[in-house]
């Protein structure tokens, strides 16, 4: 007998969906993450004195760009108000705990933003695939993860979460590359090789997660990462435009008891005060 039973749809592949092909030239490039350096800047200035803060996640495969793209962040930011967290195994103090414990502890004060460099994200990938975590473990993060997420949201925390995507012959170059050069031959890894055989088994894991874990709150953006230079300043605008949404990029005014104390000592004209303050009169 035929089953009547609707079969459930598959629901579509995300990677699938990436352009791979998308690039920059050199010239468009240099101004576009000119710009976003600039807009990142200012961006700090209003979180350090609003006390807004923030969570950036990188996730990708294995010699996506995420160091490089994170690069291109810190570079031009103020290390006071910025903590970048790369996440590898876990010591021995955290495998006797809740693993979202270490995550807790590395979330940002009031005033500053927290990259991490992968993430809580292991439990569904490499945990997952590796055996670190056995099925319910890692099959209950789902939902684990998109609570955390909602905590922090609700704790007036913004979240952005990056994911770089890059096929499997472009990832197959750059570790040649880091091969030959000695100057970045140790990015990789045993494991970089060891894991790319589960190719598809990974990109299983990555499907799921990006599918049960892209909320309203905290939704994933896929970004296409063959062209290096496309990936960071499109991860870069998509951080910019998430952080920057609702705040005021304007420079503050000077307080006034900078500017009385500036004008008997430094002699500035009374008209430069004024702009200072913000007076038009």
């Amino acid at each position: 007998m035929t089953s009547t039973k609707p079969r459930k749809s598959k629901a579509p592949s995300k990677l699938d969906a990436v352009d791979l092909s998308q690039r920059l030239d050199d010239e468009i490039y240099e101004q576009r993450l000119a710009s976003l350096q600039e807009r990142l800047q200012l961006m700090q200035q209003a979180y350090l004195l609003n006390d807004h803060k923030a969570v950036i996640v990188f996730e990708g495969w294995d010699a996506a760009g995420k160091g490089g793209t994170i690069r291109r962040m810190a570079s031009v930011m103020d290390p006071r108000g910025l903590k970048v967290w790369p996440i590898g195994a876990p010591r021995t103090y955290y495998l006797k705990r809740h693993y979202l414990l270490r995550f807790w502890e590395r979330l940002p004060a009031d005033g500053t933003i927290s990259i991490f460099d992968r993430s809580w994200y292991g439990r569904v990938m490499v945990e997952r695939i590796e055996g670190f975590a056995e099925k319910a473990e890692w099959k209950r993060a789902y939902r684990e993860i998109n609570e955390f997420e909602r905590l922090i949201v609700d704790n007036q925390t913004r979240i952005v979460k990056i994911f770089l995507h890059i096929s499997p012959e472009e990832q197959l170059q750059r570790f040649e590359k880091r091969l030959r050069d000695p100057r970045k031959r140790w990015k990789l890894s045993y494991e970089d090789f060891r894991n790319r055989a589960k190719w598809d088994e990974y990109r299983a894991a990555i499907e799921e997660m990006l599918a049960r874990t892209s909320t309203i709150a905290a939704p994933w953006h896929v970004v296409p990462a063959n062209s290096k230079k496309f990936a960071r300043v499109e991860a870069l605008r998509i951080i910019t435009e998430t952080l920057c949404e609702g705040v005021s990029l304007e420079f503050p005014g000077l307080d006034p008891r900078i500017a009385t104390e500036a004008s008997k000592i430094l002699k500035v004209k009374e008209d430069l005060i004024s702009s200072m303050l913000g007076r038009t009169d």
